[in-house]
């Protein structure tokens, strides 16, 4: 079967044909293999995320959407949390999956420089800097750090502290710069004990926010650099025997499904994580196809979106 497949030499006719008929007639597909070995291409993309968690998983489902009528599979990778590897997960998957097993690679929030990746296509979603020189997704986070802000700043809060994000990417520097401009504009200096840790991690942030909470001269509202964040906060304030937003404000960033869900639900900077994916996995089939997009660095919008847990302060 594998010589009238692949359509070698010292196949009779009759052979040939009655093996067809058996195919047909079978449904017979060829292997995503077997189609590599004759088009020296796989047809498969590869998904490389760090872990498999809210904000990738919404991702995954814009790429899914993508993939569909394109002619390719779509394989998921995760490094299994191993964020801050020195080493860089990054580039050890792009190296053993390049050429053989993927024709093309879109990386989730890689958190190494990306130059000099070896020679695959591959497309970055949320890089580690704004100097990458491979093709890149990410929304305007800065924008949605300001907003944040300034939407705290609308009720009357002024004590506004931060629980940042992973400091070595480029979105959560991005969203503490907004932060700060949206005080600086408002006249306000930024209280640097009101910056705390928070790593895009809920426990990390849980702690930061108790310890913050605790302070006699606690901050009345809560800018989180990312949703599950927020919703830790949120969860510590309520042990503390705070309410939110009756006594604490609180805001994030992504507007995944789970804000929407919390008690009460998130007030957030929405991104469009799913067109993220999308786009990204859009340009990666057209640089796999030899196209030559001019557009490669694509920001998308954020914007607000006011649910229960922010309201005005109240004297």
């Amino acid at each position: 079967m594998s010589k009238v497949l692949n359509q070698r030499y010292g196949v009779s006719a009759d052979t040939f044909a009655r093996v067809t008929a058996v195919i047909k007639e079978m449904g017979y597909e060829a292997s995503l293999v077997a189609q590599s070995l004759r088009n020296h291409r796989t047809n498969v993309i590869g998904i490389l995320v760090a872990d498999i968690e809210p904000f990738s998983t919404e991702l995954l489902k814009g790429a899914a959407d993508a993939i569909r009528g394109t002619g390719f599979e779509l394989v998921v990778y995760s490094a299994g949390g191993r964020i801050g590897d020195p080493q860089g997960w990054e580039h050890r998957y792009l190296t053993r999956l390049s050429g053989t097993l993927v024709d093309g690679a879109v990386l989730v929030t890689p958190a190494v420089d990306l130059e000099g990746i070896p020679g695959t296509p591959v497309v970055a979603v949320d890089p580690h800097t704004g100097r990458a020189a491979l093709p890149t997704i990410d929304s305007d986070n800065l924008h949605g750090g300001r907003l944040a802000t300034e939407h705290l700043l609308a009720l009357g809060h002024r004590r506004i502290a931060l629980i940042t994000g992973r400091e070595d990417l480029k979105s959560a520097q991005q969203r503490e710069t907004g932060y700060r401009g949206a005080l600086a504009s408002a006249g306000l200096p930024v209280d640097e004990n009101l910056v705390r840790r928070g790593d895009y991690e809920a426990d990390i942030a849980a702690e930061s926010a108790r310890r913050l909470l605790r302070e006699p001269d606690r901050p009345t509202a809560v800018f989180a650099a990312n949703d599950i964040t927020a919703i830790a906060v949120i969860q510590a304030a309520q042990e503390l025997g705070l309410r939110v937003p009756e006594d604490l404000a609180v805001v994030g960033f992504d507007n995944i499904p789970e804000s929407a869900l919390c008690t009460p639900p998130l007030t957030t900077v929405q991104q469009p994580i799913r067109e993220m994916g999308h786009r990204a996995v859009e340009l990666l089939v057209r640089l796999i196809n030899g196209d030559e997009p001019t557009d490669t660095h694509i920001t998308l919008s954020t914007e607000l979106v006011v649910r229960q847990s922010t309201r005005p302060l109240t004297p």
